[in-house]
């Protein structure tokens, strides 16, 4: 298959110093990249979409890349990560799930400490629709201190025979954490969940 056609894409930065309680030391830091291309299988059901997700590995490596350096270059104070997808109207579910290995082993190749699993979303919508991506530790997914999601969109986007692809990183846990459980200081980084 060729290669994606991208009509356009976009970098999301928060910075989040509190939510309501005392200002944290070190504020979360958190990106989405997006991406929207033309869906090649609109408007028809094709059975081997496989292909496609080579195709999307070039385009997973540079988002992965290019939100390390929207958070700063360093790869290291990557804490957090996820990924989803927003078919547009003339697609189908599964073509979403094509960014699921393309998209995660793009950001775990880039981040060193990243055994854990990439959580990940996707759903069919109209231009406008917005995504919750779910975050996970990088290295450990029982780390509840870095349980978190990020909503984001496109105002025009996807249109009915696009994708919207995204990736997201963070660089911490949620400011006011206090949920207990597994502390990220303590991730033995064996098996990606503890």
């Amino acid at each position: 298959m060729p290669e994606p056609q991208i009509r356009k894409s976009a970098i999301v930065t928060e910075t989040i110093w509190h939510e309501g309680g005392p200002v944290a030391e070190t504020p979360l830091r958190r990106a989405a990249a997006m991406t929207v291309i033309a869906n090649p299988f609109a408007g028809r059901y094709v059975e081997d979409i496989q292909p496609f997700m080579e195709d999307l590995k070039p385009l997973g490596e540079q988002m992965a890349q290019d939100l390390i350096d929207a958070l700063g270059g360093d790869p290291s104070v990557i804490e957090g990560y996820g990924k989803g997808a927003i078919v547009g109207t003339n697609g189908e579910l599964e073509h979403g799930a094509l960014w699921h290995a393309p998209g995660g082993y793009a950001m775990r190749a880039k981040i060193e400490k990243s055994m854990a699993i990439v959580p990940s979303t996707k759903k069919v919508g109209a231009p406008g629709a917005r995504l919750d991506v779910p975050v996970t530790h990088a290295n450990a997914s029982y780390v509840r201190s870095h349980f978190d999601a990020m909503e984001v969109g496109i105002p025009d986007a996807p249109k009915a025979d696009e994708m919207l692809l995204v990736l997201v990183m963070t660089t911490g846990p949620r400011v006011h954490n206090r949920a207990g459980g597994l502390a990220a200081q303590d991730v033995k980084g064996e098996d990606g969940l503890r």
